[in-house]
């Protein structure tokens, strides 16, 4: 397992290292450049030379790309030319809330999807699995800043049982009023996501439940219910697990629309508030944790491959 995750992370580095010269190239192709941001419209020639020498953007590029990356490393992404905080503090303040509603939301997604596939798929062609495929592009095809909008207008104007406003609030410290916050924004992201895991893990049961195996086992006598949760249901995870990883990773990183309706202050919609303001180095800091997210997750899925079909070997 060690020498497993070892050669993937090597695998990983030289892509790190790619999107890195990416995101750090990206200050030069935008008009205005982060001196411009610093100094202002109407700065001199002396402001904008003494602007560059401390940004250090008078050095050879490979030399400040390399001062860049060294500093990224240690995860000092510099300050803010907004806030003149640290990077990394603004980051901090902001990720685990995006953690705290990204899990909240894939626990919706499943807790709704992984039953709507199970029933459609053993009810395959019955009005059961047409009204939960109904559901299913109900789901898909309404978007999330509207259903975002309607639960609002239902929950917190007309109910007045949820606040319209979200907040982080970490769940340790106070349980229930993290989840007032968290479950229309929750709920919003998860309505949306359990279309699509459903539609995949159904996808992967019907056509599992074809498979040879399946036939000997029931002309062997196992029960349906063995059959579908020991047999059908293990060889099935895999695609699906694999569509899980993306979703926690968008929710993490592309979560924007849901954040911004329910002005929740998580790491997507501090990207965007960076964009609007050309916070060029908020906007790096934010693109490489989101970066190293990703591959963390692209990680984790691969060894849990391996944990649930033993067929899958460590090489």
């Amino acid at each position: 397992m060690t020498g497993f995750i070892l050669r993937r992370l090597a695998q990983l580095i030289p892509v790190l290292l790619i999107a890195s010269f990416a995101i750090w190239a990206m200050i030069f192709a935008v008009p205005g450049g982060p001196v411009g941001m610093m100094v202002g419209e109407n700065a001199t020639p002396e402001e904008i030379a003494a602007a560059t020498r401390k940004l250090g953007l008078d050095r050879p590029i490979p030399v400040q790309y390399f001062n860049w990356l060294t500093h990224a490393v240690t995860g000092d992404f510099g300050q803010s030319l907004h806030s003149r905080d640290p990077v990394t503090k603004l980051i901090g303040e902001r990720l685990p809330a995006t953690l705290q509603l990204a899990l909240v939301s894939i626990l919706v997604a499943l807790v709704i999807g992984i039953p709507v596939a199970i029933t459609g798929a053993v009810k395959e062609g019955s009005w059961v699995d047409k009204l939960l495929n109904g559901w299913n592009a109900l789901a898909l095809g309404v978007p999330t800043f509207w259903l975002g909008i309607l639960l609002i207008l239902l929950f917190s104007v007309e109910l007045r049982w949820l606040p319209s406003a979200s907040r982080y609030v970490p769940l340790w410290e106070d349980p229930n009023q993290a989840l007032r916050s968290l479950i229309l924004p929750g709920l919003t992201l998860g309505l949306y996501v359990s279309g699509i895991l459903a539609r995949f893990l159904k996808a992967s049961l019907v056509s599992e439940a074809r498979a040879d195996y399946v036939r000997t086992a029931r002309a062997k006598g196992v029960s349906e219910r063995q059959i579908v949760g020991h047999h059908i249901m293990q060889n099935a995870l895999l695609p699906f697990i694999t569509i899980v990883g993306l979703m926690v990773a968008n929710f993490i990183g592309g979560a924007v629309v849901t954040e911004a309706v329910f002005t929740y202050p998580g790491l997507g919609r501090l990207l965007i508030q960076a964009i609007s303001t050309r916070d060029y180095p908020l906007i790096q800091g934010c693109i490489v944790v989101i970066l190293v997210i990703y591959m963390a997750i692209s990680l984790i899925v691969d060894i849990l491959y391996a944990v649930i079909d033993p067929r899958i070997e460590y090489r």
